[in-house]
């Protein structure tokens, strides 16, 4: 199944709701990182919830960054999406290997203690940053509190990474369903009893559900419509020319260190982990256009 995100309402619009499935998302930033099991599994959720929430911005040029701070082996994971379902992310360590815990993989332990920031990037003079502390690490229920209390908005969501067993990605996905302002108390409560019967994320993914399908499950009884589908992937900005602009925002003293170390310079970007290559005499056209710009 291709990877996509599916809109939706219930109960009259009383009701938002958001599915994805991210499979193939979630096993490029395995292979592209080298990560381990419980980084995959950080990594995907973070990933599943950020292109989630990506479809939430209003405007096409806004961009969203979801980051996890803690004080676990991780450190962190860092997932930026897109209006048009383009996500990349990276963690702090891809490797962390840790005991499972309660026979599942230990999201919350590789995190540790920490803070989650919500970043909206909506091209005004500064970004909207929202923060909360960690609640448990692991991605979905620290997620719910930052809705509820940073946006307040009641929300649940839920996410989920299985792996196989040569520790490829067998499935990914989420959902996030949240209550609008004066939400009958029997729309209420059906979804409570519906979220209190429902399987994990992963399980339902498993057995073939779709995302559309998944919203049915957690919407049965409340009528929902499916307004948007849209496909999501692992893209990343990064270029050349892109790498080159960066080099070329270092100081004129920065620059020519690099020259007299007399050795070419690799770059690597951090969300694909891709490698740039610059030449001492692309170093020093650089910094050449630095001396020119100033003058």
């Amino acid at each position: 199944m291709a990877d996509y995100v599916v809109r939706g309402t219930a109960a009259n619009e009383q009701v938002r709701a958001f599915a994805v499935t991210s499979r193939q998302m979630t096993e490029y930033a395995r292979a592209a990182h080298n990560t381990s099991p419980v980084v995959t599994a950080a990594l995907g959720r973070t990933m599943a919830a950020a292109s989630m929430m990506g479809t939430m911005m209003k405007n096409e040029t806004d961009v969203m960054t979801l980051q996890l701070m803690g004080s676990g082996p991780m450190k962190s994971v860092t997932v930026t999406a897109d209006a048009f379902g383009n996500v990349k992310g990276f963690a702090g360590d891809p490797q962390v290997i840790l005991p499972a815990k309660n026979k599942k993989l230990d999201v919350g332990g590789a995190i540790g203690v920490g803070l989650l920031r919500v970043i909206r990037d909506m091209g005004l003079k500064e970004p909207y940053v929202g923060t909360v502390e960690l609640q448990t690490g692991e991605v979905a229920e620290d997620l719910t509190y930052y809705f509820a209390t940073s946006e307040q908005t009641p929300s649940s969501v839920g996410l989920g990474v299985l792996m196989t067993p040569d520790n490829t990605v067998d499935v990914a996905g989420g959902f996030i369903i949240q209550l609008m302002p004066d939400t009958d108390e029997e729309v209420i409560h059906t979804l409570e009893e519906n979220i209190r019967a429902l399987k994990p994320v992963t399980e339902m993914l498993k057995e073939g559900l779709t995302p559309e399908d998944i919203l049915k499950v957690v919407l049965s009884g409340l009528d929902p419509v499916f307004t948007r589908r849209q496909p999501v992937a692992f893209v990343c900005d990064c270029s050349q020319d892109r790498v080159q602009r960066s080099l070329s925002a270092l100081g004129e003293e920065d620059l020519q260190s690099i020259i007299d170390d007399d050795k070419p310079v690799e770059v690597r970007c951090r969300f694909c982990n891709k490698d740039y290559q610059f030449s001492l005499d692309e170093i020093k056209e650089i910094l050449k256009g630095r001396k020119n710009k100033g003058k």
